[in-house]
Order: structure tokens, then sequence, then C-alpha cells
């Protein structure tokens, strides 16, 4: 709860009444977990994930399926694109304009 707490305290401008929030704990590895929580209002929607001992926070862009979430900026970001039951983990590279698959597919557990 504190977590989603500190998430609504960042998000801009937003009526509290009108968000959904949602979680999803995702494996990828044998013993290896990133929890993301979803917030969506009827304008934007962001994903919160801890990710290498760090919270990231990504917005939502326009995707051809799923759902993609990266921070918009020309610098090096996360990206985390779900769909379905699925996500990827990627590192865009600002420099170079590419994208590097981190840890593999994950699954909601």
């Amino acid at each position: 709860m504190k977590v989603v707490l500190g998430v609504l305290a960042i998000l801009p401008g937003a009526a509290y009444a009108g968000l959904e929030t949602s979680s999803a704990t995702y494996t990828y590895e044998p013993g290896a977990e990133i929890t993301a929580i979803y917030v969506n209002d009827a304008e934007q929607s962001a994903a919160f994930l801890q990710v290498e001992g760090n919270m990231v926070t990504l917005w939502a862009e326009p995707a051809a399926s799923g759902v993609r979430y990266a921070w918009p900026s020309d610098g090096s970001y996360y990206v985390w694109w779900t769909k379905g039951e699925g996500a990827t983990l990627s590192w865009h590279d600002g420099e170079n304009g590419t994208e590097t698959l981190l840890p593999g597919d994950c699954k909601t557990l």
C-alpha cells in the first residue's frame, strides 16, 4: 500500500477517484521476479517496476499490440512491454537508438 500511495503522489493532476490500480508479479528466471504496479486513468497509464533495486516509472506509449511503457526522453531508459500474461523488459540506448532485451520473456505468477 505504501508504494501505491507514493505512486499516486507523483501522477500529474490525477483525480484519485478515477484511478484504477493493479499489480502483477512476473517471473523470468528460476527465482527471479519483477513486480509491476499499474495505475490507469482516462488520460494516462503508468507502470511502476522494481528493477535493479530501483523504482522505475514508465508511461504508456502507442503500441501495435499490447501496452508499451517507456520513459519519454531522448536518453537511455527501460522499456516494459506487456501482452496478455507475458511481458518483456528492454534497455533503450539513447546514443544509438537500439533496444536490448534484458531478462527474456517474463510470465505472470
